[in-house]
């Protein structure tokens, strides 16, 4: 993922479009999680984060 401050460059469009990306791949990370004992926490946890970051900058964005 961005950091922070390269996240702020990107359009409202962009940014819609990785949250959309972010939130498919945490999907198939629960659905592949489900099945296996080896669970990998800290990817989930990694997204999520990555989803609201880009949330916060849209609204930022749409704020300003």
């Amino acid at each position: 993922m961005a950091k922070k401050t390269s996240l702020k460059n990107h359009s409202v469009e962009d940014l819609n479009r990785l949250v959309k990306d972010k939130r498919e791949e945490l999907r198939a990370l629960r659905f592949s999680v489900a099945g296996s004992k080896n669970r990998n926490v800290k990817l989930s946890r990694t997204l999520r984060k990555d989803v609201a970051r880009a949330l916060t900058a849209v609204n930022a964005q749409k704020n300003a």
